[in-house]
């Protein structure tokens, strides 16, 4: 008997979520698993990459040269840049592979032979596949007469430097076709600098034209700090991170601090000296269709190292990554659809798995809310520190916000004394969450271990992950401490994150390798591998590209990766549900109500055998209350009827189908070939954020009549997730025993 049958021959069938004696001394012994389970899910979960897993070179760089600026627009066309290469023969540059569709590659595509020189070509840009286009070089002349890179001083139009770093890249069409637009660069430095080039399709010479060009004027925004890699909004607009280096905000007005010449050039570009609190964000670009367009810092997403911000479908969920050390990975909601002006900041919560070894551990994954605000409000906390200047800068003390202020307002969310000095404190705003978020994070438990954290990129058409960069797996990743320990990876990971409901990543493992890594070589890290990934898109075809910033190859370069399990499925098999309503609904608030639910399959293989699972889960808790199999499933038009008793709350119904044999052979990795989630709310209240409320006053005397529970039975939900783990324990048993 496989783990599954018994899994089978003990849980609940379709008479409803039973409710059964537990006592406290099992709920004990057990309760470490129930957490385990908690942040795992038999249908979604992840694996890493195996041998058979494709990875394809299509990209070398120049000497030097970082690969930066990768964005795939709606017809295809891919734009990479060469960022900082050897400036004695090459400069940084913007362009575009023509002749390939990447949103609809061959299944085979060719790959660059690693002995290509960046000899072969005068720009030093290699492709397998397709043809490389320079758009623009650092130091061209543009039709505004300044040079491409150029940051000017926003007072007297000083030239400032000429910037050899190209990052993010954006294409915004201005006509149906997405035959002419705008390529938006950033320029990573310090200040940054965006350019806006017009290039218009020429189908006679098979290249673009440029049409005009010019560098933005960003002083209404005060200018831009280290601009890096971006995305695209779902409204259409471009996202571009500022990448704030500064772990301690106290360093910023110190004139011995090593980097202080970058603040000395910021003010030189202003006229004043420099707020802190004024960059560290993400730069949304409005009216990008314009050639003057809007720019504005969303400060509720936080202020920390951004490398790049996704934004989910739903319009209001968004990922963001931190790069350098000790940094945390992020999370934001937004109160509305569409606009990022007001919303709440979360921080991710690792539970690494039982295992050290980075090639295949994961993670479960938990959010800690940091703190809810507008963009005026963070503004008029950020406008509080004007005018601080290095002449008030004393040795050993902090002229912004100070450790112990962020203690004291971490205190005041956890009702807890963290530094034991005696006293709880508290804080009069969350400013701290906005402006030091990194710092308020770390205060709350949140994770801030990772090393290098990179680009996280999705694509809608491959809606049930994201992917998330690691250059390097090494420091406090390593150190077998805190919530991450690992085994190093010097050649560094990709990972994947897995999506649950609500847009709402649960779930992190390991999907692309790098390396070897061989400590005596040159070049530690294997030509033939990935090493140092940083720059990520994601696909059509859920393919993976990945681009490089790493001293452990002799050149940077892209790669193409397919995984060895995106395989064409069996058929179009579709789960739709017909219908989920109540039939019992008593008043009394501690009864629980009773639904009918029933499922339908179509479009399913002949002589096939599929299986399907439905699975209710409580959203305010996140525990299982109920798990039912519908089993020799063979038939187009097949029902389910089930029904089921729930207490008041807010619930999710997962159906989920898989091709039996799949399920049974490959039970943590099964394919799902077909899923199904209803919301609904069990009751006559409302749910708000995953939260239950429900205005009903309950009568004194009837409270005191009222039928309580005694200490040796379970709350219907709680005891069946006790019985599930149960259930758990069973199966690693018969696995031992077998």
């Amino acid at each position: 008997m496989n783990s599954i049958d018994s899994l089978r021959n003990v849980l609940p069938t379709n008479e409803g979520v039973p409710i059964m004696r537990k006592t406290p001394l099992l709920a004990i012994l057990i309760v470490g698993l129930l957490f385990g389970l908690s942040n795992s899910s038999l249908a979604t979960a992840d694996s890493t990459s195996s041998n058979d897993d494709e990875i394809i070179r299509i990209v070398m760089l120049p000497p030097e040269a970082e690969a930066t600026g990768m964005f795939v627009d709606e017809n295809g066309n891919f734009f990479v840049n060469a960022m900082h290469p050897d400036i004695d023969n090459y400069k940084a540059t913007v362009g575009v592979i023509n002749g390939v569709d990447w949103n609809n590659l061959p299944e085979h595509v060719p790959a660059l032979a690693s002995t290509s020189s960046a000899t072969d070509v005068w720009h030093g840009i290699r492709t397998g596949y397709g043809e490389y286009q320079v758009i623009l070089q650092s130091g061209d002349i543009l039709s505004d007469g300044n040079q491409a890179g150029g940051i000017y001083a926003a007072d007297d139009g000083q030239e400032l430097l000429i910037s050899q770093k190209p990052d993010y890249n954006a294409f915004v069409p201005l006509n149906e076709e997405g035959t002419q637009g705008y390529v938006y660069t950033a320029w990573e430095d310090r200040p940054a600098g965006i350019s806006q080039i017009q290039i218009n399709w020429n189908s006679t010479t098979s290249e673009w034209d440029v049409l005009n060009s010019q560098m933005l004027n960003l002083s209404d925004i005060n200018g831009a700090w280290v601009l890096c890699f971006g995305s695209m909004s779902p409204w259409g607009t471009p996202l571009f991170s500022e990448e704030l280096y500064f772990d301690d905000t106290e360093e910023w007005n110190d004139d011995s601090f090593r980097y202080h010449s970058d603040q000395l050039l910021l003010a030189d570009y202003l006229g004043v000296y420099p707020n802190p609190y004024d960059y560290g964000y993400i730069v949304e670009m409005g009216e990008p269709e314009s050639t003057n367009p809007d720019l504005i810092r969303q400060l509720t997403m936080g202020r920390f190292s951004h490398e790049n911000a996704m934004v989910m479908p739903d319009n209001k969920t968004v990922y963001l990554t931190d790069d350098g050390y000790d940094t945390v990975l992020f999370k934001y909601i937004a109160k509305r659809s569409g606009d990022l002006s007001e919303g709440t900041l979360y921080a991710a919560k690792l539970d690494q798995d039982s295992t050290r070894d980075s090639t295949t551990t994961g993670f479960g994954v938990e959010w800690i809310k940091l703190g809810t605000s507008s963009n005026a409000e963070v503004q008029s906390w950020i406008d509080e520190y004007d005018g601080i200047t290095p002449s008030d800068y004393i040795e050993g003390e902090n002229s912004y916000i100070t450790d112990r202020e962020i203690n004291d307002w971490a205190e005041g969310k956890l009702n807890q004394d963290l530094n034991n000095d005696g006293t709880v404190g508290y804080a009069l705003d969350d400013r701290v969450a906005f402006l030091e978020s990194r710092k308020a994070a770390a205060a709350l438990d949140a994770s801030d271990e990772w090393n290098k954290m990179e680009g996280v990129a999705f694509n809608p058409n491959v809606p049930d992950k994201l992917y998330l960069a690691m250059s390097n797996i090494d420091r406090a990743m390593t150190d077998g401490q805190g919530d991450i320990d690992l085994t190093a990876n010097y050649c560094g990971i990709v990972y994947s994150m897995t999506m649950n409901q609500g847009w709402n990543v649960n779930r992190i493992d390991p999907a692309i390798i790098g390396g070897p890594y061989t400590s005596s070589a040159q070049y530690e890290c294997n030509i033939d591998n990935l090493a140092g990934p940083d720059n990520i898109l994601v696909l059509d075809d859920g393919s993976v590209l990945v681009g490089e910033d790493t001293r452990k190859h002799e050149n940077n370069m892209v790669w193409l990766w397919r995984e060895s399990n995106a395989v064409t499925p069996l058929g179009n098999e579709e789960l739709f549900v017909n219908s989920l309503k109540p039939v019992a609904t008593p008043e009394a608030l501690n009864s629980s109500w009773t639904y009918d639910y029933q499922a339908k399959v179509e479009g399913l293989v002949q002589d096939t055998t599929y299986t399907g699972i439905v699975v209710a889960k409580n959203v305010t808790s996140g525990e299982w209350n109920g798990i039912w199999w519908w089993n020799d499933i063979q038939t187009n038009g097949e029902t389910y009827d089930l029904r089921f008793s729930l207490n008041r709350g807010c619930y999710i119904l997962e159906t989920t189908l898989y091709e039996e044999d799949n399920l049974n052979q490959n039970p943590s990795d099964a394919t799902v070939l077909a899923q199904s989630s209803e919301e609904f709310v069990v009751g006559n209240g409302t749910c708000e954020n995953g939260v239950y409320n429900e205005s009903a006053v309950i009568d004194s005397a009837n409270d005191e009549n009222k039928e309580h529970p005694k200490d040796t039975e379970s709350i219907p939900g709680f005891g069946f997730s006790l019985m599930f783990i149960g259930v758990i324990a069973a199966v690693l048993s018969t696995r031992m025993t077998q």
